[in-house]
C-alpha cells in the first residue's frame, strides 16, 4: 500500500515510460504523414471519437468502482483478522487454566496461522497482473514467494511444523489443531465446556476470514470488464491522433500562415497526454482487482501480520518484541 500523500514521478514514469514513448513515436508518426506528406485524406471526424471516449470513459469509471471494492473488501477482512486475533489472544489468557507454556504454544500457533495465509494469498495466479521489468524488479526485491510453511517455521515446534509441510492448505491445518488443542485442554479440566465454545466461535470465524480472502483471491475480476475495458482504451487511443487533425485542422484557417505549424504540431504533446490520462485510468483499475499481490495498492498484510504478532506477544508479557514494518521505497507492504 503506497503511503506518501503524493506519488513520486520515479514511481509513476515505472508504470508509464512505455507507453509515452509509443505514444510519442506513434503520434508524431501519423503527424510527420500528415504534414511532411501532405496525405491530408488519413484525419477521421472528431465526433465519433468522441461518443467512443465518453463510452470508454464510463466503463473504465465502472471498472475502477469495482476493483476498489475487492480492494476494500479485503482490507476489512484483514480488519476483521486483527481484532479476532486479539480476541483470540485474550480468551487463551483469561480462560486456559494451565501454564504459560501452553498458552505461548497457543497464541505463537495463531501469529503461524496469519503469516501462513498471508504468503498463500500471495502466490501469483494465472490471471495475476503483469508489469514491464521496471515494475516487476521494485516489487521482486520485497516479494514472498516462498512455501507458506517457512513463515510458521518460529511460531510452532519442529514436530509440527514437519507435519505442516505435507499439507495443501497450511493455513486451514493450523486452525485445525487449534481445535484439537482445545478439545485436549477440555479433556484435561483445563477448560470448561463453555469455555470451549467460546473458542470454537473464535475459530470458526478465523476459518470465515481465511474463506473470504480464498474468494477473493481465487476468483478473478470479472474477465468481460477488465479485458475489454482495455482493449476500448486501446481502441480510443489509438484513433485519437486521427481525430486530433481534424480538430487543429478546423482551426487553422483562422489563423496566421506564420503560426499554423506551431499550432498543428501541438496536436503530438496533447495526444500524447489524453493517452496517457485514459491509459493511466485503465491501469489503475487494473493494479486494484487483485489486492493480495503485494504490489502498490494492495493489502499491506505483512505489516499488519507484523502488528499482530506485536500484540499477541505483549499480552503475553513478552519482551523484545519486533519493531513494526517499515515502508519500503514509501511501500508499506
Amino acid at each position: 500500500m503506497y503511503i506518501k500523500r503524493n506519488i513520486g514521478w520515479g514511481l509513476i514514469l515505472r508504470y508509464a515510460w512505455k507507453n509515452l514513448i509509443f505514444f510519442s513515436l506513434y503520434t508524431a508518426s501519423i503527424f510527420s504523414v500528415y504534414h511532411f506528406s501532405d496525405l491530408k485524406f488519413i484525419d477521421i471526424p472528431f465526433q465519433p471519437l468522441s461518443v467512443i471516449g465518453i463510452a470508454v470513459a464510463f466503463y473504465i469509471g465502472f471498472k475502477n468502482s469495482q476493483s476498489y471494492d475487492r480492494f476494500w473488501e479485503a482490507r476489512k477482512i484483514w480488519g476483521g483478522i486483527v481484532n479476532y486475533s486479539r480476541t483470540w489472544a485474550n480468551q487463551v489468557v483469561s480462560l486456559v487454566n494451565d501454564n504459560q507454556e501452553t498458552k505461548k504454544i497457543m497464541i505463537h500457533r495463531h501469529i503461524a496461522w496469519i503469516n501462513a495465509l498471508r504468503i498463500q494469498l500471495r502466490q501469483p495466479t494465472s490471471f495475476s497482473l503483469k508489469e514491464n521489468m521496471a515494475v516487476e524488479n521494485l516489487f521482486k526485491k520485497h516479494g514472498e514467494q516462498k512455501p507458506a510453511c517457512d513463515a510458521t517455521k518460529n511460531f510452532v515446534s519442529d514436530e509440527e511444523y514437519q507435519e505442516l509441510l505435507k499439507r495443501k492448505n497450511t493455513a486451514t491445518h493450523i486452525v485445525k489443531n487449534q481445535g484439537l488443542h482445545v478439545k485436549k485442554l477440555c479433556s484435561e479440566g483445563k477448560i470448561t465446556e463453555f469455555d470451549k465454545l467460546l473458542f470454537h466461535d473464535t475459530l470458526e470465524e478465523l476459518y470465515n476470514l481465511q474463506g473470504k480472502c480464498e474468494r477473493i483471491k481465487n476468483t478473478p475480476f470479472p474477465r468481460q470488464y477488465a479485458y475489454f475495458s482495455t482493449v476500448f482504451t486501446w481502441i480510443f487511443v489509438l484513433l485519437l491522433p486521427f481525430g486530433l487533425l481534424d480538430v487543429f485542422e478546423s482551426e487553422l484557417n483562422d489563423m496566421s500562415l506564420e503560426l499554423q505549424p506551431w499550432f498543428i504540431f501541438l496536436m503530438i504533446p496533447l495526444s500524447v497526454l489524453i493517452a496517457w490520462i485514459f491509459t493511466t485510468m485503465e491501469k489503475i483499475g487494473s493494479n486494484s482487482e487483485d489486492p493480495f499481490e503485494g504490489r502498490v495498492n494492495d493489502v499491506p498484510m505483512t505489516a499488519l501480520c507484523r502488528t499482530i504478532e506485536i500484540d499477541l506477544r505483549d499480552m503475553l508479557d513478552e519482551e523484545n518484541l519486533p519493531e513494526k514494518v517499515q515502508p519500503k521505497d514509501n511501500i508499506l507492504y
